[in-house]
C-alpha cells in the first residue's frame, strides 16, 4: 500500500488542506493567492489533462511526484528536480524559548513577502499565512526568522518557510521557530514532517539534528499551463 506521504500535496489537498483547495476527486489545485501547489490522485497523464481543465490559462503548478511522470501535450516543464521529504521520529517534545517567537499577522504580511523574497525558503504569496501558526523573531521592527505550517496530509502537518535573515544566521533562530513548530503540531495530535533541497546539506543536518529523519526522495515538477491538450 502506498504511504500518504509518497503523495503528499494530493493527499493534503483531500484531507487537512481541503478548505484551500479547488478541484475534484482526479486532481485539485491550492488557492492562487496561498501556493502553487496541485495534487494528482494517480499522477497520470489523465489526471495532469484534468488539472490542466481546472487551472487558469498561463497558472503554475507545483507537483511533488514519488518517481517520474508522463507530461501530455498542453504543460510545459519549467523546473524537476529532486526533493528530500523527512519525518519527525522522536516522542518527545522539545522544549523552546518562545518569549522571542512573535504570531504572525495579517499586519505583519509585507514583512514576511519581505524576507520570503531574499532568502527563497519556496513560494510565500500574499495569503500563503492562511496555512496557519506561522511565527517570526523580530530585531527591533525588522522581521529576521519566521516558519509556519503548509501542507497537512492527515494525520501529518508540513513544517515550511523556515528562513533568516543573512545578516542574523548563525544565532539559532532557525532551531528555536522549528521546536515551537514540532511542539505545536504535535499538540494537535499530528506528526511533523517537512521537505528539503538535497544540495542544502547544512539544512539537512539541522533537521536531522532537531529529530527529523530522511524518509523518501521524490521529484518536484514545476509545470506551466499551455494550450488546450489535443
Amino acid at each position: 500500500m502506498d504511504h500518504i506521504l509518497d503523495n503528499p500535496i494530493w493527499n493534503a489537498l483531500s484531507t487537512g488542506s481541503k478548505p484551500f483547495s479547488i478541484g475534484h476527486e482526479q486532481a485539485r489545485y491550492m488557492r492562487r493567492d496561498i501556493g502553487f501547489f496541485a495534487g494528482l490522485k494517480t499522477n497520470s497523464e489523465n489526471d495532469l489533462n484534468e488539472l490542466h481543465a481546472l487551472v487558469p490559462e498561463g497558472s503554475l503548478v507545483v507537483l511533488f511526484t514519488p518517481g517520474e511522470i508522463s507530461i501530455p501535450n498542453g504543460w510545459r516543464v519549467e523546473v524537476k528536480k529532486d526533493l528530500i521529504q523527512m519525518v519527525y521520529q522522536s516522542q518527545d517534545v522539545p522544549p523552546v524559548e518562545a518569549h522571542q517567537l512573535v504570531p504572525l499577522q495579517d499586519k505583519h504580511i509585507p514583512a514576511m513577502l519581505e524576507l520570503t523574497d531574499l532568502t527563497k525558503p519556496g513560494p510565500f504569496l500574499s495569503r500563503t499565512i492562511d496555512l496557519g501558526n506561522y511565527e517570526g523573531i523580530f530585531d527591533g521592527n525588522q522581521l529576521i526568522a519566521m516558519a509556519g505550517q503548509r501542507l497537512q496530509p492527515d494525520p501529518y502537518t508540513e513544517v515550511s518557510a523556515v528562513c533568516t535573515h543573512p545578516d542574523h544566521t548563525g544565532k539559532g533562530y532557525a532551531a528555536t521557530l522549528i521546536r515551537s513548530q514540532i511542539r505545536s503540531i504535535m499538540a494537535a495530535g499530528r506528526i511533523p514532517f517537512l521537505h528539503a533541497a538535497p544540495d542544502n546539506t547544512n539544512a539537512i543536518k539541522l533537521y536531522e539534528k532537531l529529530g527529523f529523519r530522511i524518509r523518501k526522495e521524490l521529484l518536484i515538477y514545476v509545470l506551466e499551463k499551455e494550450s488546450q491538450p489535443g
